[in-house]
């Protein structure tokens, strides 16, 4: 990129947008007897008091320590439960059938819970990002989709998506290559770990009560020549290949996502060092 246009003080603006206090103050969610996540206070008082000892659902809250909400039972089954409860109060993100992984402090999983539910809940979540370069040094960028339900027709990374229960990090790293770029790791070349990225910020979820708690692993490849993504699961509208000079203007716009342009301003010395 030309030296200069995305200065220090940009980056500490990016920087302090992607680390921000929670807009009310939290209290913890706690799942098989450990803190799993956090809601704003008063959150759940939006779920009926019958409905909290309802089936599955066994929720209640403690004033005194271990204080904070607390979910009673199997731990998958009790999140599932209150995640259906969000759902049914307009609570939920966008539905989406998909199980993340829920861990404790230590990061042990001690069960799963719908996607919908992690930023209403602060449930901590794995993400992956690969950042991707032609060999003449232009950056491959994808629009996302006009109908996402998170941040609609931005521009982002190559690829980026959550990490499912299902996977592992590199399970993750190749199934989204593929859904969203229709390229396999193995025409990639020199797919390599560039580092991880904390996000803590307030999310829209939850009627605006919704906390994003994540960290994503962000990679670094080059696209051979003769070789373009092509969308497979109709979540990006487009593909780009930008100049450094034009993916810096995009940045200083603000046409990215704020995750994408943390991973791409990360990952643009390590292009520079690999093409000396």
């Amino acid at each position: 990129m030309t030296a200069g246009l995305l200065d220090a003080d940009w980056h500490a603006a990016l920087a302090a947008q992607a680390q921000q206090a929670p807009r009310r103050p939290r209290v913890p969610l706690h799942a098989g007897g450990v803190a799993v996540g956090s809601v704003e206070d008063g959150f759940l008082n939006q779920i009926a008091p019958q409905r909290r000892k309802y089936g599955r659902l066994q929720l209640s809250k403690d004033e005194h320590p271990p204080f904070g909400w607390h979910l009673l039972g199997e731990p998958t089954q009790a999140l599932d439960a209150l995640a259906h409860a969000l759902r049914e109060q307009g609570l939920a993100g966008a539905w989406r059938n998909e199980q993340l992984a829920v861990a404790d402090a230590q990061g042990r999983r001690v069960a799963t819970v719908e996607r919908a539910a992690v930023r209403p809940l602060g449930i901590a979540t794995a993400a992956v990002h690969l950042a991707a370069r032609a060999p003449d040094g232009r950056h491959w960028v994808q629009q996302r989709a006009l109908d996402k339900a998170t941040d609609p027709g931005l521009w982002d990374t190559l690829m980026g998506g959550l990490v499912s229960a299902a996977d592992t990090l590199h399970d993750a790293l190749a199934r989204e290559t593929w859904e969203e770029a229709g390229l396999r790791l193995e025409q990639l070349r020199g797919v390599a770990r560039g580092g991880t990225l904390p996000v803590r910020r307030p999310s829209p979820d939850g009627a605006g009560a919704g906390y994003m708690v994540e960290d994503i692993a962000w990679f670094h490849a080059t696209v051979p020549d003769g070789v373009a993504p092509c969308n497979q699961d109709g979540e990006v509208a487009r593909f780009a290949l930008l100049e450094p000079a034009e993916l810096e203007q995009w940045l200083l716009q603000g046409r990215f996502t704020l995750e994408a342009a943390l991973v791409l301003a990360r990952a643009e010395p390590l292009f520079m060092l690999s093409n000396r």
